[in-house]
């Protein structure tokens, strides 16, 4: 972890354990978000959330929650906002979304997920810039838009789309279950792994024999992501069933 992280992340922890409250990170990226639950693992009085404002969302802020407050009673919506942004006679992109944000002065962790759909894109953000975007942000690229809060509850679900895999490896590591996920044998798999083109959730990850659990995140480069959703039983074969979803 990157030290300016770390100090940031004990600091955060400290404040919300001495003032009984809530504290936070910005947007976090997710190699940042899988480094900061490793240092929460490793502390079990810190009561750690993350939470990017929706179920799909890929950065999200670090919360700290005080010993009063469960985390199945926490509200994002008290600490992210939501924007919607309609554009006028074009369909801008993702990128450009993400130009016209930063043009404007604002911090990239002050901002999380775009979600561009069409001509309209909704921005997650935190409150303090909220104002800042839906008074400035009126031209993405070439195209004129208009800007408006929107309660978190109201951004529409993106329907996220997988390709469902099912297979069966002799062992639960990382070289096994990449070369399944991915349609590659082991060797190919381990090769890519040793290049340094593999992440295991959203780390950088050499070691071909890491071990996998249900829920752990893989990505080649250049081939994609993918994600263990289930862990299921043993073949006659004595090998373990896996069922993964590749995103598309």
């Amino acid at each position: 972890m990157e030290k300016e992280l770390e100090k940031r992340i004990e600091e955060l922890s400290a404040r919300c354990e001495r003032q009984s409250l809530v504290t936070a990170t910005g947007f976090l990226t997710m190699a940042e978000q899988a480094e900061v639950s490793a240092w929460a693992r490793r502390r079990p009085d810190v009561k750690l959330h993350l939470d990017g404002g929706g179920p799909v969302c890929e950065r999200k802020c670090a919360f700290f929650l005080p010993f009063w407050l469960e985390e199945a009673d926490f509200d994002a919506a008290d600490h992210i906002h939501a924007l919607q942004v309609t554009a006028y006679f074009g369909e801008p992109s993702h990128r450009d979304y993400m130009g016209a944000a930063l043009g404007l002065g604002v911090r990239r962790e002050w901002i999380g997920d775009f979600q561009v759909r069409g001509s309209t894109a909704y921005i997650f953000c935190l409150p303090t810039v909220e104002r800042l975007l839906v008074d400035e942000l009126k031209q993405v690229g070439r195209v004129s838009v208009k800007t408006v809060p929107l309660p978190l509850a109201d951004v529409p679900a993106p329907e996220r789309k997988v390709k469902k895999m099912t297979f069966t490896v002799k062992s639960l590591r990382l070289d096994a279950v990449a070369g399944g996920m991915f349609g590659i044998s082991r060797t190919q798999a381990a090769e890519l792994i040793r290049a340094g083109a593999v992440t295991l959730n959203y780390v950088q990850c050499m070691h071909v024999d890491a071990p996998i659990a249900e829920g752990d995140v893989i990505s080649i480069r250049g081939r994609g992501k993918g994600a263990v959703a289930k862990l299921g039983g043993q073949s006659r074969k004595d090998r373990t069933f896996l069922e993964t979803e590749v995103y598309l």
